[in-house]
């Protein structure tokens, strides 16, 4: 049992000499507490230990084990290398323990550093399986690809970023894509089933136990992009997935202002993959970077109640354009909009294919997500070029791209996306209230429709002149 000076909120270390006691699981260092049960306690347990408590309590408690500090907010911390211990017969390869706190021990920011490290412990309690961050959610896919190192990979829709990741490694590797509306027969052990839902850009759920049932019956792995349906929407785990992917830039960071990727690892798996992925991660340099993982904890604090209002904003915002557009031309939203797409307008009845199974019209998306469809939306114009126009009439939406922050978007998709329906825009539903961003819209619509009439008369008199030419 280890002394009383080694000993850190009332937890005490275990000799660092004794790696069998190391779980190897996403924070953890050669060391490892014991609890008042003698049991012993890794860092990926202490930042589970609040999962009974609300999701709010987690992201504002879960890291409290890491305060090595009295200050109430984390300190932000720049420094990427870290002092060994002056006693020459304590060193031990990547072993460098902090005798403040055990468990915020650190060597080398490319393998972790005190902000991240603290990011990584919310973000294992929320999402209920060890977390590790990357640069970007880009990086945390490629991340992935080259841990499970596939030969197929079944995908379809979603995010252009994922495909362009997969024709990359293509070339490396000679891994190719299967759809997800096929029966899978071409899959076997090791391959993965990737599926992004919602989907981005038109906010549509799939069914993810349908899914996870057709990956495992052919021994694949089901990868699941859960950015559009962060905590507390959505936990893809409860439905089989082996592993769930955010792209952290958008609703864990939720102010526009970092760039984050995650993977969430099932417990089953942790074992094995963490350490791996970990391991991985220092060679392939993704990780990110300090002053992005205290936005990220700093963010985290009020995830519960962004999301919560933008996804209710969302479905409002929904409900009310899919009204509107029914109305064809009787409504100046409905003169011009040709369809709304949304998780909250799927007919679905139980089933990925609508199999019926006495669940009602929302049967395993409303157990999916129960606590709202997703602050994403597509609306799909009758014109492109209205669609290109449109951005520029409202005042409370910004035209940019990506999503998931305090302020509203809409994107003309064409701008990044070259594959998509020129028709279509996205919107991505911040913290300004329903009312105010309904009645931004309609007054560009009525500005919209207003530069149309314009247009059509100047051309009309232009036409006419020219009939007036040629009559001459």
């Amino acid at each position: 049992m280890a002394t009383e000076e080694s000993t850190a909120h009332g937890v005490a270390v275990q000799d660092a000499s004794k790696p069998e006691l190391v779980e190897g699981v996403a924070h953890e260092k050669p060391v490892v507490g014991i609890d008042e049960t003698e049991t012993p306690v890794t860092a990926t347990e202490l930042a589970s230990r609040l999962q009974h408590l609300s999701l709010s309590a987690q992201t504002i408690h879960a890291d409290d084990f890491l305060n090595s500090h009295q200050s109430v907010a984390p300190p932000m911390h720049v420094s990427t290398t870290f002092r060994y211990n002056d006693d020459p017969d304590e060193l031990k390869p990547w072993t460098n323990i902090n005798p403040n706190n055990p468990y915020d021990s650190h060597v080398y920011s490319r393998d972790t550093a005190p902000n991240t490290t603290r990011l990584e412990a919310v973000l294992t309690s929320i999402l209920h399986g060890p977390a590790l961050t990357y640069s970007s959610g880009l990086s945390a896919f490629h991340a992935l690809l080259v841990y499970l190192n596939p030969r197929r990979v079944a995908i379809t829709d979603g995010y252009h970023g994922c495909h362009g990741v997969i024709k990359v490694l293509s070339k490396l590797t000679g891994l190719r894509t299967v759809s997800l509306e096929a029966d899978f027969s071409q899959l076997e052990r090791g391959d993965v089933v990737h599926v992004e839902t919602p989907l981005n850009p038109t906010g549509e759920a799939r069914d993810l136990r349908y899914f996870a049932e057709k990956a495992h019956a052919r021994g694949a792995w089901l990868s699941v992009d859960a950015t559009l349906a962060p905590p507390p929407l959505q936990d893809p785990f409860a439905w089989g997935a082996d592993v769930v992917m955010h792209s952290g830039t958008k609703y864990f960071g939720g102010h526009s202002d970092m760039l984050c990727g995650v993977l969430a690892v099932h417990p089953r798996h942790a074992g094995t993959w963490i350490p791996g992925l970990r391991e991985e991660r220092l060679v392939l340099g993704s990780v990110m970077g300090s002053f992005e993982g205290w936005l990220g904890v700093r963010s985290l604090r009020t995830l519960e109640v962004r999301v919560r209002k933008q996804s209710a904003d969302a479905e409002r915002l929904v409900s009310w354009l899919a009204a509107e557009a029914r109305k064809g031309d009787e409504s100046v939203v409905g003169s011009v909009v040709a369809e709304v797409r949304h998780a909250s307008l799927q007919k679905e009845k139980g089933g990925q294919e609508g199999e019926g199974k006495g669940e009602g019209e929302k049967g395993w998306l409303k157990k999916q997500m129960p606590n709202g469809y997703g602050p994403v939306f597509a609306v799909y114009l009758r014109d492109a070029d209205d669609a290109r126009r449109l951005p520029s009439k409202l005042s409370l939406f910004h035209h940019a791209t990506s999503l998931g922050g305090v302020e509203s978007l809409i994107e003309w998709r064409a701008m990044t996306d070259a594959g998509v329906d020129k028709r279509l825009l996205r919107f991505s539903i911040g913290l300004e209230g329903f009312e105010d961003l309904r009645d931004d819209l309609v007054r560009g619509f009525e500005a919209l429709k207003a530069e149309r009439a314009k247009k059509d008369v100047a051309g009309k008199v232009a036409a006419g002149g020219a009939n007036l030419i040629g009559g001459v």
